[in-house]
């Protein structure tokens, strides 16, 4: 039986020193297959630059990636770019609109193609609101630019149950009360990552990668930090 490849949840601040643990994490995960950056949720702000930050990024990690194109729905229910992805042993979804990513890629054909590569053994990530996208919901403005009010919209569903507030020690925690407070289910998780750190489930569990920590607050407002390197408690595993 196939085992699922590593899945990281990154909290932003991606492709910059700091990032290292978990980037090479994935890097070592992919081998010497295809690997592919996802300029999704940068598509409305220049996600040429995006995929040129990533390349050379990864490529100073020993991993040559590429862009596989996702940032209009036309890319992503083509049955070409699709064929590509299922070959891919690689995917990194950058951060920018939480609202773009399940938008653009939720039941098509390209995304329905990574999930089946991930499980069979690919490395996936997403970082700031591409791993809010791996959650059940991501949380999105709830009116004006600049609001820390958050309403939650459906995602892509990775990780059932959870809402990921990535840049958590700087402005992510602020999203908490009002994620609380609109909740769709009492039973929804929330879970805080630290900037150029990292939830990454790997083997059959979650471990907190990078600098930072990870912070998992579960129904009942009881909450678990978890440091680099140690195990996080009370994140449900993907699905």
């Amino acid at each position: 039986m196939t085992t699922p490849g590593p899945l990281a949840l990154v909290g932003g601040d991606e492709l910059h020193p700091g990032n290292e643990q978990q980037d090479r994490a994935l890097v070592e995960a992919a081998g010497d297959g295809p690997a592919f950056v996802l300029a999704t949720a940068a598509g409305r702000q220049r996600p040429e630059l995006a995929v040129r930050h990533a390349v050379d990024w990864f490529a100073s990690l020993g991993l040559g990636v590429e862009e596989l194109p996702a940032t209009k729905r036309s890319h992503a229910t083509s049955h070409e770019v699709a064929e590509r992805a299922r070959g891919g042993r690689f995917f990194y979804l950058v951060g920018g609109d939480p609202g773009l990513v399940p938008k653009t890629l939720a039941g098509s054909p390209v995304w329905d193609a990574i999930v089946a590569a991930w499980r069979g053994g690919a490395a996936l990530a997403g970082s700031s609101a591409g791993a809010m996208a791996m959650g059940e919901w991501t949380l999105v403005r709830d009116r004006m630019p600049g609001d820390d009010r958050r309403r939650y919209a459906a995602a892509l569903g990775v990780v059932p149950g959870v809402a990921v507030l990535p840049h958590f020690e700087t402005f992510g925690h602020r999203w908490v009360d009002s994620a609380r407070a609109a909740a769709p289910r009492d039973d929804v998780v929330l879970v805080g990552v630290d900037e150029r750190s990292a939830a990454v489930w790997q083997d059959g569990a979650w471990r907190a990668f990078g600098p930072g920590a990870v912070t998992v607050m579960s129904p009942g407002s009881r909450e678990d930090r978890a440091e680099s390197g140690a195990a996080i408690n009370g994140l449900p595993n993907p699905g």
